[in-house]
């Protein structure tokens, strides 16, 4: 029978504790609103109580949104033993949930709260009792639960037997120092779910290792309860389990489990984190990095385009998203045609030999072509047909401060090497003034340049190619000449050795 599985998100928490990431109030309840009402996880774990009066801010206002929209139970609270003292801060913030920490290994017992198993317990008993006096459910963390099992698995039974007697929701087992393999990992919840078959386990996975998805994919079929996850997984060291590689993986490989995340929307909060946090999603990330969805290889595109034989049941379409095809040295002539379909162009076979060829050339010299690249490309290539007489062989291009600009320049023109030098306003210009000098000596007329205009294609950036547009009136004519390339000055120089041939 197909179970429902919870999806607990603690990005606004466990996920804030990631070194340098503070989200604002606002930040905050935006995210918030995303995670339940788009992304549809089940619920969020916001904050710690006690750690700050912006911290307070935040949670009143999530609390208070969360409460007119029935989603209170919802909003979850970290809490300590602290004889109430974190109880009391819930209760004036709004929250009905709290998550109480409390220790999973009796390593961390000993050493860091100096104390007994039955003075904690007391103490853990007497906070739940006063939690649900004031309305509150009480979800318990075993922190080190991972450790515990592997270094005092009768204190964790112990433990597990005295909470089985106690008013609780649900029974949270951290891999709080992500020592866990999958292995071992459905060894301990096997253990623990067969000896606890009537109490409600969430798995709660850190990343150390880079094992956490496999260890939540263990998890889920040793028969938890509910994942706790992050969006661009998010937290202390390497991070906690990410959300989106998880809820692929249990969609996949799991269809007996249920769940009622949408994945439509995990591309869109995984960008907002990213943006609020500073922290840039890796680009070969599964599911939301900006790469994973794009075919170099030219042989892969071909597939797709024959039968869609490099596809798997990632498809791009589930998570808001598209295919593409990257444009480089690697790419053959069906990368070039994708890209084409996008753009609505149509080019024959032999053009698009031409300008794979050209792709290829920028690919060579480690410039990053991209699909906006494309149409100034295609222009470049294929839009004349101009002779080939004039080439410019060489040049040197130098810039020092407080000195003028030179330039030399080797030309050949008509199998004649000319050689010249000058200096001009910038770089272009001693260039253009170098050219002028080798055509005055052989007393031909230069066209005068009367505009010059520079532009990168839409929605690209910095690392664009450039085309530079110039325009030239000679005696009988105005006429245009461009030129590409990744910087400014060569595809001005390019645009005037394509005016050179035309006269």
């Amino acid at each position: 029978m197909a179970t429902t599985l919870e999806i607990m998100d603690t990005t606004l928490r466990d996920g804030e504790q990631t070194s340098g990431v503070s989200f604002t109030a606002l930040e905050k309840l935006t995210l918030a609103k995303l995670l339940l009402q788009e992304l549809k996880v089940d619920r969020i774990e916001v904050a710690s109580a006690r750690v700050s009066e912006g911290e307070f801010k935040a949670v009143k206002e999530i609390t208070s949104w969360a409460s007119g929209q029935g989603l209170i139970e919802g909003i979850e609270i970290l809490t300590f033993v602290d004889n109430g003292v974190s109880l009391e801060w819930m209760k004036e913030a709004g929250a009905k949930v709290q998550n109480l920490l409390t220790k999973g290994s009796l390593n961390h017992l000993k050493f860091q709260l100096k104390q007994t198993p039955k003075e904690h317990f007391k103490n853990i008993a007497a906070s739940v009792e006063e939690a649900q006096k004031a309305g509150i459910k009480t979800n318990i963390y075993l922190e080190d639960w991972s450790n515990g099992m592997k270094n005092s698995e009768d204190y964790v039974l112990e433990y597990l037997d005295f909470l089985a007697t106690l008013p609780v929701e649900r029974i949270l087992l951290p891999d709080t120092l992500g020592i866990l393999t999958p292995t071992r990992t459905a060894l301990y919840l096997n253990k623990v779910l067969t000896r606890f078959p009537n109490l409600r386990f969430d798995f709660h996975g850190h990343n150390d290792y880079d094992l956490s998805v496999a260890n939540a994919l263990e998890a889920v079929k040793a028969g938890v309860s509910g994942l706790h996850l992050t969006v661009n997984g998010m937290g202390e060291r390497a991070g906690n389990a990410p959300l989106a590689s998880v809820v692929a993986v249990i969609n996949d490989f799991l269809p007996e489990t249920k769940i009622n995340i949408n994945e439509n929307a995990l591309h869109q909060v995984s960008k907002l984190v990213a943006t609020f946090t500073g922290f840039r999603i890796p680009e070969n990330k599964p599911v939301v990095g900006d790469n994973v969805f794009t075919q170099t290889a030219g042989i892969h595109a071909d597939g797709d385009h024959k039968k869609n034989l490099y596809f798997n049941q990632l498809l791009p379409e589930r998570f808001g998203r598209k295919r593409k095809y990257a444009l480089g040295k690697t790419s053959g002539k069906a990368n070039i045609q994708k890209n084409l379909q996008q753009l609505g162009l149509t080019l024959n076979d032999d053009e698009i030999k031409k300008v794979t060829a050209r792709i290829i050339e920028l690919g060579d010299k480690k410039e990053r072509v991209t699909a906006e690249d494309l149409p100034f490309i295609i222009s470049d290539v294929l839009g004349n047909n101009i002779p080939n007489k004039v080439k410019i062989q060489s040049y040197v291009l130098t810039h020092s401060k407080g000195l003028n600009p030179t330039t030399s320049v080797s030309i050949q023109i008509e199998d004649e090497n000319f050689e010249e030098n000058a200096s001009g306003d910038g770089q272009y210009d001693a260039f253009l003034n170098a050219i002028h000098k080798i055509y005055d000596q052989q007393n031909r007329i230069l066209p005068k340049l009367i505009d010059y205009a520079v532009r990168i294609p839409p929605g690209s950036n910095s690392d664009a190619l450039c085309e530079t547009t110039i325009t030239w009136k000679s005696k009988k004519k105005e006429f245009k000449t461009r030129g590409l390339d990744s910087d400014q000055t060569v595809s001005a120089i390019k645009a005037t050795e394509k005016m050179l041939n035309i006269i």
